[in-house]
């Protein structure tokens, strides 16, 4: 068997380019298909029917840059969280950022007291449109606070990750409370929320996202150099002008972003965050940074935009879960490239 190692830019222009088909298929699946002739029409500005035109632009084609956006910060946050805590398990959810934006949502939606449910709060008037986004976000943001003042008092990264999943277990213990305690609809609309959900983000959301995102990749950027001087280990760092601190907290408040960011808008999704880094180091056999961070996005957004077509494949017309579409294909394919990885 003949085995073609491509030069890396090759794969990283057959990858962007893999993600054009990727989009097509993902904004032409849904409750009723729409075909290419009828997209192609739309985006070169041709006359579409009223219907096509109002489903292509208000759902289909947000929901795909969601998914891709979201692929590109979760893969990147988990390879982030990789490493840092040098753990190929390690991924978004490790220092409790889901934890604690499932937290800032539980408070409105389940301890408020007032029978305000998120579906309610979601499509209120002014402020009350952001009011889920907002929550979530604030619930990351006092996590990753915590497990910032945390990292300067502690300099072990293995203690740091206890404490981390600690944090993120007594925000879950005190979400488990507000279920308790709460009414049967906002409970069952708070567990709609932890699903996971690519679709209703508007474009000024989107916008939003898209400007969080690119602040969190940009951060993550920076950060390629120090990683790699962490792959021949603390010491040799530290010779060569690195700071294990600055290092520890830049990487904390970038993965924080990017994970942050995603749930704020689309709620918990799992799994990408391990599955596309891995996929990355199979991909290319190589433990450079500033090579697997754009293979480990593009491999991230294309794996969303795939949970998304899977998770249209009812013939009812209903929508499966994100979040439990990219557990059944990303834990499989943890396994695979683990079994590979040690071959």
């Amino acid at each position: 068997m003949i085995k073609i190692n491509l030069p890396i830019h090759i794969k990283i222009g057959l990858l962007g380019t893999f993600l054009i088909p990727l989009f097509f298929i993902n904004i032409s699946v849904g409750s009723s298909d729409i075909s290419l002739h009828h997209i192609i029409n739309y985006l070169i500005g041709n006359e579409t029917s009223k219907g096509i035109e109002n489903i292509l632009s208000l759902i289909r084609i947000p929901k795909a840059i969601v998914a891709i956006l979201s692929g590109v910060a979760l893969s990147i946050a988990g390879l982030l969280m990789q490493a840092l805590f040098r753990n190929p398990m390690a991924g978004p959810s490790v220092l409790g950022i889901n934890s604690g934006a499932s937290l800032g949502v539980a408070f409105i939606s389940l301890a408020s007291g007032m029978g305000v449910g998120i579906d309610t709060v979601k499509y209120m008037s002014g402020f009350g449109a952001w009011m889920t986004i907002f929550a979530s976000s604030l619930g990351a943001s006092l996590v990753m606070l915590v497990i910032l003042v945390i990292a300067h008092k502690v300099k072990d990264n293995v203690a740091l990750l206890i404490v981390g999943i600690m944090v993120g277990a007594l925000a879950s213990a005190l979400v488990g409370v507000a279920q308790y305690f709460s009414h049967p609809d906002q409970l069952q609309e708070y567990l709609l929320w932890t699903f996971g959900s690519l679709g209703g983000i508007v474009y000024e959301q989107i916008f939003v996202l898209s400007i969080i995102v690119l602040l969190g990749v940009l951060v993550s950027l920076y950060l390629c150099k120090s990683m790699n001087l962490m792959l021949l280990g603390e010491t040799y760092a530290v010779s060569m002008g690195l700071s294990i601190q600055k290092y520890r907290i830049l990487s904390i408040v970038a993965a924080s972003l990017l994970a942050g960011s995603v749930t704020g808008f689309c709620g918990p999704i799992g799994f990408i965050g391990i599955a596309a880094p891995h996929l990355a180091r199979v991909f290319i056999k190589s433990s450079d940074h500033f090579k697997l961070l754009p293979i480990s996005a593009f491999i991230g957004a294309g794996g969303m935009l795939i949970c998304d077509v899977f998770s249209h494949i009812s013939q009812s017309g209903v929508v499966l879960p994100i979040n439990s579409i990219t557990s059944l294909i990303g834990a499989p394919i943890v396994i695979i490239a683990m079994i590979k990885g040690r071959k």
